[in-house]
């Protein structure tokens, strides 16, 4: 088991989410009755009733690597639930999720302060992140 497990509380549906979350991603599997693993890195989803709800200051951040994978995460993850600004929504669930581009950090971390603040403004004004809109953000003389 690793050290430092998420630990998910759901009000009742616990069990559905981790269903929902292991058939969106591709290297994923239920551990056990309260437990499952995304990518290699193992949550706990238990049902504690309606005394906690999810907030969107904890989010689970998917680093993609093209735009198909930004939109298949952006569309199977957002079903039921509420897309947002900037690569963030939440799932059906009410969990908080930011689907990003890892060209996203790498053009905004650029050396030229145009350039990286050209990127973050295109960024600001999408929903879901477009790896396009982003490079001709970038690359505007």
């Amino acid at each position: 088991m690793q050290k430092v497990t998420t630990f998910l509380w759901f009000d009742n549906k616990a069990q559905e989410a981790m269903k929902f979350y292991v058939s969106i991603f591709k290297n994923s599997k239920i551990l056990g009755p309260m437990s499952f693993q995304i990518e290699g890195q193992e949550f706990i989803a238990f049902n504690g009733g309606p005394h906690f709800s999810f907030t969107p200051a904890i989010s689970l951040f998917v680093n993609c690597e093209s735009q198909q994978e930004v939109d298949e995460f952006w569309d199977k993850l957002s079903d039921g639930g509420e897309k947002s600004r900037c690569g963030w929504l939440k799932d059906k669930y009410g969990l908080s999720w930011q689907i990003i581009p890892s060209i996203l950090g790498k053009l905004m971390q650029d050396k030229d302060p145009q350039r990286s603040a050209r990127v973050r403004t295109a960024m600001l004004a999408m929903n879901k992140i477009d790896i396009e809109g982003l490079k001709k953000a970038y690359d505007q003389a």
